[in-house]
């Protein structure tokens, strides 16, 4: 079992809460369309802190465990990936302006920290007190990565969002931006701005987003501060990987296969482990294992998305849904 002492802590939290408050800060203070050069030094600085935190990390507490946090790490890094492809529909469906796209990225990046902590907490006592929860979280895995494959073709419809309609519904909106404003007046009224909407939107993706990511990250590792680390370095990069990539999301066009094999592939890791745990009988996927399958999973997606690309331009890729929206498109 790790053991992480209270100054180990106070360090890493204290390195992540700089590390947002840079970011949040550039975006607050200088809100502008984010060039190509500017998003990759910071992309470059993101994943190389997180690649130097691992190092010295596993120098510190074995290898075994810094296996497991860059184990973690790819995971929660991918599925971020898919998550910036909802962001992209979010933003491209309200036509948030260019320039407070950071604004809303910013806030859905802390929006997601916050919810992940909360889940972590809650799945590590989960996982302590009742040791079929590992079946419960696999089988969730399983589930979304069938549904994912299912409707890998298809983009999350705004219209389910539940939060968004009753917010529509409820309060008085206007369909005009002001600045980076989230309420405004209107013929002497207060009304919401479509910048609101959006950010409830990001925000209850986010927990969705939550529901699925924590549980994979636990069928690597069941060490709370691994599952917080390696989800914390991820989404920090979230922000200026969105303006470096946003323009290549569309040829990546099989990673919602890609993540529908790691999320099955890492449920069923999980229900082995319970079954280990009653049996030694019953084999156990070891975080190498792991590490080596994810990491080919994702070059081999990458690669035959890129060959797709270049042979038909005109496919496009999708973030996948869990539901299937076409009927209902043929409906209306």
């Amino acid at each position: 079992m790790l053991e992480v002492t209270t100054a180990g802590w106070a360090i890493t939290l204290g390195l992540i809460a700089a590390l947002l408050i840079l970011d949040l800060g550039l975006a607050a203070m200088r809100p502008h369309v984010v060039g190509f050069r500017e998003a990759a030094a910071w992309s470059v600085f993101y994943i190389g802190v997180a690649i130097a935190f691992g190092v010295v990390f596993g120098m510190v507490a074995g290898w075994d465990f810094g296996a497991e946090y860059f184990a973690g790490y790819v995971v929660e890094k991918s599925l971020s990936v898919d998550n910036l492809f909802v962001f992209v529909v979010i933003m491209t469906t309200f036509a948030v302006p260019a320039e407070h796209q950071q604004k809303v990225l910013i806030i859905g990046i802390v929006v997601a920290l916050i919810l992940r902590a909360i889940f972590i907490a809650l799945g590590a006592a989960l996982l302590s007190a009742f040791s079929f929860m590992f079946v419960i979280f696999g089988a969730l895995l399983i589930f979304t990565a069938v549904q994912l494959f299912r409707h890998r073709e298809q983009d999350p419809s705004i219209e389910d969002n539940a939060l968004v309609g009753f917010a529509r519904r409820r309060l008085p909106f206007t369909d005009q931006y002001d600045g980076g404003k989230l309420r405004t007046r209107v013929n002497g009224r207060k009304v919401f701005t479509p910048l609101f909407i959006v950010l409830l939107a990001i925000g209850s993706t986010d927990i969705l987003f939550a529901l699925d990511s924590i549980p994979a990250i636990f069928g690597i590792t069941q060490e709370a501060f691994i599952v917080f680390a390696a989800n914390a370095f991820a989404l920090l990069g979230l922000r200026a990987l969105f303006f470096l990539v946003s323009g290549l999301l569309d040829r990546l066009v099989y990673l919602s296969t890609g993540l529908s094999l790691i999320l099955a592939f890492i449920g069923a890791k999980l229900i082995l482990h319970f079954g280990h745990l009653q049996s030694d009988d019953i084999p156990e996927i070891e975080t190498s294992t792991s590490l080596v399958v994810i990491v080919v999973i994702l070059v081999v997606t990458t690669v035959a998305s890129l060959v797709k690309s270049r042979r038909d331009p005109d496919a496009r890729a999708h973030a996948g849904s869990m539901r299937d929206h076409s009927k209902r498109e043929r409906n209306q």
